[in-house]
């Protein structure tokens, strides 16, 4: 008599099949996706990364007409300039975006959140330090951020819509 069971009837390899066949469905769509995004651009300095989606034309349009087009790039204001902040911030920031524009969910015009706003305001004092060290940054008691009175230096009006 023959006791071994065919591994249809053996619910523990019928299980890990699943579980390997889900998980292989889950790494090719993610993959996929990834590729059609265009996710390796992510990894660059290349503003283009930021236009691969259509939402991001008016911002990038901004950049491209703004002061600061000559002496910044996206990640020279939008991420932290040191490792391994910088790539922390890129992994939050794609993982948060591309959730946000496969879902459809984000706001037209598109805002800064007040993380991102954060690293934007430190970037400025970073390579503006010597022109803001004498500013007292505190109107009453609140801290000042120089996209307050700045906010369409980076992006021209497509900050302001």
């Amino acid at each position: 008599m023959d006791t071994t069971r065919s591994p249809a009837r053996n619910p523990a390899r019928m299980a890990l099949f699943v579980l390997a066949a889900l998980l292989g469905i889950g790494m090719g769509l993610g993959l996929f996706t990834f590729n059609y995004a265009e996710g390796l651009s992510y990894f660059s300095n290349d503003p283009a990364a930021c236009v691969n989606c259509h939402a991001m034309n008016g911002q990038f349009d901004g950049w491209n007409h703004s002061s600061h087009r000559a002496v910044a790039a996206c990640n020279d204001c939008h991420t932290p300039h040191r490792f391994p902040d910088k790539w922390i911030v890129k992994g939050i920031n794609g993982w948060n975006h591309s959730l946000a524009f496969t879902t459809g969910n984000y706001p037209d015009p598109i805002r800064i959140r007040e993380f991102n706003a954060r690293i934007a305001h430190e970037n400025c004092i970073d390579c503006h330090g010597n022109m803001v060290s004498q500013i007292n940054h505190l109107i009453d008691d609140e801290e000042l951020s120089c996209v307050r009175c700045h906010g369409n230096v980076g992006h021209g009006n497509a900050a302001r819509n």
